[in-house]
Formats: C-alpha cells, structure tokens, sequence
C-alpha cells in the first residue's frame, strides 16, 4: 500500500493528506467574524476543528497554502464572491429527508390544511415558504401534504411552495428533484406512486405534475427582514435558526412573521427558540409543535 508520502507526489488530487497549517485564536476569530457577517451564523469555539478542516480543504483544492491569504481572496473581487458560496456549501449541513418532523406535519395536515382548502375554495390561491430548503426534501414535502389534500378535498391545485437556501450547490440538487432510495421509504405508501417516479437502481424522481408547483431560489435568512415575499399563508423553518445566535433569531423570526398574511401560520422545529413574542402573532398548536399564527394586518418591528 502506498504512502501518504508516495500519494502526495501524485499531485493535488491527493493534497487533502497533507497536514494543514495551524489556525490561531485570532484567524479562528477573524473567519468568524466573516462568517457571521456574511451569513449570520455563530460559529462556537467547540466547532473550531470543523472549520479549521472545511476552509482548509477548501482553501488547499484552489491552490492557498495560508488561511490569510485565502481570506483575501474571498473578501476582493467578484472571484472572491463566487469562492465564497463554494466554501458556504462546505460550512452549511445539508442533511435532511422527506416528511421529517411527523409532529410538524400532522399539523400542518391537521390544523391548518382545511384552512388551505377553504381559501382555495374562496378562490384564494395558496403559498407556501420552505426557508433553509436545502436539497428539496422539505419543499416537496409541503407540496405533497398540500396537493394530496387539496384532491381529498375536490378543491382546484391552486397552490405554490417557494423552497429558499443560501447553498447553491443545495438548490441545484433540489431542482433536479433526483433522490437516493434511501429517501424513497421516508414517504408515506399511499404517497408514493402519485408523485415519484422510479429509475435505474432504486433511485427515484418527483414527478413533474408536483414539481410544477415548486421553485426555488438563493436566500440569506439575514436579509428575511427586508425580504419583499409577503402574504404567505404557511413559513416553514425547521432546523434552520439552531445555527444563529439568539439575537440573530430573533431578527429572523420577525421577518419570517411579517412574511405571513394575517391567519398565516410560522411552523418551527421544536426547541429552536425560547420565549419569543410578538403583538402580531399568537402561539398555536399546543406543547408538542412550535408554531405561531397572525392575528393582525399591522406589524411592527419586535425590539
């Protein structure tokens, strides 16, 4: 068996083997500051070793050998800028599947789908907002709850999900609508043959008959804030504001909310955030789902 030594003289397809540089306290702080600028997510110092390894690996595939100089070229340039959303990719986890939360989706079923049927009814087309999409997954997710009752119910697919990231690499896959067969059996059976269709080796496609109803497009949750989407009845956001510090939570929460319609829904993964309020939103859903609704047209910022 060869070297590491003896594989490294095979060039750059095997630099990853090679040691990297140490990283200091104040370059670790400084790519910190950077990350949380442009992203907004804190990086605690207990993850030092995952960043250390993302942006060095990063950093050793373009042909850096030192993180300052690295951290140049991401911050001069429209070539730094293209860099930086392949190194987004890197420090983003884009672990997720199909029909995740049960809990948040047996609401959603539940309590608000016959809501939904009843505005599509009035002749009110729906929308939906899956925020931290990743890969897809949760986007068709909601899709499928949604058309499937919308059909129980007789009404019209007057229906849309918008599925947001800041990982283009994330959203490219989720366009694709292409999943391992280890995702196919995260799907209820009644579900399946509707809106999947198979191909070679187990893996299998969403149909385009739901596909049509679902796009995606490239969003820091940052900028939800300033975000001009408005009137959604359904924002969906799990597992997403884990990654932010709390004061970063909680600008994020008010944008989500002020993207809703009044009767608009908030749905949350369980534990994200702790005692937020707002004028504008009562909480809903009892003590197993995080979930708010809006009950006024008037929304203030919440210092």
């Amino acid at each position: 068996m060869a070297t590491a030594n003896e594989l490294l003289a095979y060039g750059p397809a095997w630099a990853g083997l090679e040691k990297l540089p140490h990283m200091d306290a104040a370059e670790f702080e400084r790519w910190v500051a950077l990350l949380r600028q442009r992203t907004g997510m804190s990086m605690p110092r207990e993850r030092k070793s995952f960043l250390v390894t993302s942006v060095g690996l990063r950093m050793r595939e373009i042909g850096y050998n030192s993180y300052s100089a690295y951290y140049d070229f991401l911050t001069s340039g429209q070539a730094g800028n293209i860099e930086w959303m392949a190194l987004v990719d890197r420090l983003t986890v884009h672990e997720t599947r199909f029909f995740r939360d049960s809990t948040a989706i047996g609401f959603l079923e539940q309590e608000c789908l016959p809501e939904l049927c009843e505005r599509v009814a009035a002749g009110s087309p729906v929308q939906l907002w899956s925020a931290g999409c990743s890969t897809g997954e949760e986007a068709f997710t909601l899709a499928m709850v949604v058309d499937h009752g919308l059909r129980q119910a007789g009404q019209r697919l007057s229906y849309g999900v918008t599925g947001t990231d800041i990982s283009l690499y994330s959203l490219a896959a989720a366009r694709q609508a292409v999943y391992p067969p280890r995702r196919f059996h995260n799907i209820p059976a009644v579900l399946r043959d509707r809106y999947c269709e198979p191909l070679d080796k187990g893996a299998f496609r969403i149909r385009d008959s739901l596909r049509r109803h679902v796009c995606f497009a490239q969003f820091n949750l940052i900028d939800a804030a300033s975000s001009p989407v408005a009137s959604m009845d359904i924002v969906y956001c799990q597992n997403v504001l884990i990654y932010f510090d709390r004061d970063m939570r909680l600008r994020i929460l008010d944008g989500l909310g002020r993207a809703l319609r009044r009767g608009g829904v908030l749905i949350l993964g369980a534990g994200e955030v702790i005692g937020w309020k707002h004028p504008a939103m009562e909480r809903v859903g009892g003590p197993e789902v995080l979930a708010f609704r809006r009950i006024s047209d008037e929304w203030v910022r919440n210092e």
